[in-house]
């Protein structure tokens, strides 16, 4: 399987279009004549002739209204050869020089510098030219190109874009009373009819019809992920392309396929139009997406960390770390707090804090709710503006068995460091299921320091004569990063 959201590549093989269904269908009408005899067709006959008319939903009225709003989005992206040629940098020199004389592994001259063209979708959003698209649509463009419904050709600039939500505002350059569309302002159903129109393939506006499969979907995109799951059919070409409800309003952005061909097979993700719509109007008036910026490193907890910290849900975002002169270390919140609520608003995972946050502008003051030591505190914090990539970085934990011979050999951290360092893990063992490795290096067990192996195997002995399921490491990774780690004892 693979998440396709890339746009099309001119040059790319076009598939012919031929309908195997088509062709099931006809065989399937042959064998039926054959088979039924005169009076079995007389009486499917009556039969069809007496059944209630059938009325199926048609969106001619809806598509003839918004489909003058959508539009071809075509990119020109200049590519340095040099660093293209890089890719075969640990290929022998020989074969090196081959390829940058013939080509490359498709046979595709190697030049130092070459112009590639994409395309995608997008529609207008204001009788003034502006237009939605996806961020990877226009990614690195030099120059970008918009075709309308009616063929004529406009140029465009990029005013801003946002790559954490894959949502790009593009402005024609020509002045003009352009159609447009709106975007919805209700909370699309699981079941609600939807209508996709794009670009795939290059073959222009395309219509396609289905529902709403689920809603919420974490796709492992982004730290906003949060895409409605729709079955109307899009193709490479279709991102940056609008999802309509049956008014005809927005509901969502086409950004990405779930496919094992690269075709589509009714699995396809779009923006929502409440996360579109607010990312739109902060580029329009700026540029730039301002988000709030807690200062956490945070985990989703599992059913081994609810566990091992005597929780009774497996809910929340426990803090891995609070960065050092962040809004978080100004309230008070340590490694292993679990954070549950924002401004009451339950946390369900990590997921629903860095959203949470990510939704709320700089100099915003927040109320959290978390857990520390078992008892429920309060924090009033005061958002700064963001200075990284990650409102809160999330952490992925494993939430496997693990027996007490958790396969590791520890030793003191290096001199000038705090912990205590693993120096070898079992391939067969716990730890290595839990995805730690050599120089992975041990903080804490339990929430107490440890700075011997002796401090380690003190906190799991004493885990098990206070009766706990099992022992909460925090365990620092070689990137820097911290995370917690829950081994449960065997049950008895």
């Amino acid at each position: 399987m693979s998440l396709l959201r890339s746009p099309l590549l001119s040059g790319a093989r076009r598939p012919l279009l031929a309908s195997a269904a088509v062709f099931a269908l006809v065989a399937a009408g042959a064998v039926g004549e054959a088979v039924l005899s005169p009076p079995h067709l007389a009486k499917a006959a009556n039969l069809s002739a007496t059944a209630p008319e059938l009325t199926l939903p048609s969106f001619a009225p809806l598509i003839a209204r918004v489909k003058p709003a959508v539009v071809s989005v075509r990119v020109k992206i200049v590519h340095d050869g040099a660093a293209d040629a890089s890719a075969f940098g640990n290929l022998p020199l020989e074969i090196q020089k081959f390829l940058k004389q013939f080509g490359d592994q498709n046979g595709a001259p190697i030049s130092p510098r070459s112009v590639v063209v994409g395309e995608g979708s997008g529609f207008f959003i204001s009788r003034d030219g502006y237009i939605v698209t996806n961020y990877h649509v226009v990614q690195d463009s030099k120059a970008v190109t918009i075709t309308m419904d009616n063929g004529k050709v406009l140029d465009a600039k990029v005013v801003g874009t946002d790559p954490k939500t894959d949502v790009a505002l593009l402005k024609v350059e020509q002045p003009g009373d352009y159609p447009f569309v709106t975007f919805s302002n209700t909370t699309p159903q699981i079941g609600d009819w939807v209508v996709a129109i794009g670009n795939p393939y290059g073959l222009g506006g395309t219509v396609t019809g289905g529902i709403i499969s689920a809603k919420g979907r974490d796709i492992g995109d982004g730290p906003y992920d949060r895409f409605l799951q729709i079955d109307a059919p899009i193709n490479k070409g279709n991102s940056g392309g609008p999802a309509f409800d049956e008014q005809g309003q927005v509901v969502g952005v086409n950004t990405a396929i779930y496919s094992p061909s690269g075709g589509s097979v009714g699995i396809g993700f779009a923006i929502p139009a409440s996360t579109v719509q607010r990312v739109v109007d902060a580029l329009e008036h700026g540029g730039v997406v301002q988000r709030g910026y807690l200062g956490v490193e945070i985990q989703p907890v599992g059913a081994d960390i609810a566990e091992a910290l005597g929780l009774k849900r497996a809910e929340g975002a426990i803090v891995d770390k609070a960065m050092p002169g962040t809004p978080a270390a100004e309230a008070g919140l340590k490694a292993g707090d679990v954070i549950t609520q924002v401004n009451g608003k339950e946390v369900k995972d990590a997921g629903d804090l860095t959203r949470e946050i990510g939704s709320m502008k700089p100099g915003e003051q927040i109320k959290l709710t978390y857990l520390r030591n078992g008892a429920e505190q309060n924090a009033e914090v005061t958002l700064a503006p963001q200075k990284n990539e990650n409102v809160a970085s999330n952490q992925q934990s494993n939430g496997a068995q693990a027996p007490s011979d958790f396969g590791l050999e520890l030793a003191p951290a290096q001199q000038g460091q705090h912990g205590v360092q693993v120096v070898n893990v079992d391939p067969d063992g716990e730890a290595a299921q839990k995805g730690l490795t050599p120089g992975d290096v041990i903080l804490d067990v339990n929430g107490k320091a440890v700075a011997t192996p002796r401090d380690v195997k003190s906190g799991i002995t004493q885990a098990k004569e206070q009766g706990k399921k099992g022992v909460l490491m925090r365990v620092q990774s070689a990137s820097g990063s911290d995370v917690y780690v829950a081994f449960a004892f065997p049950k008895a």
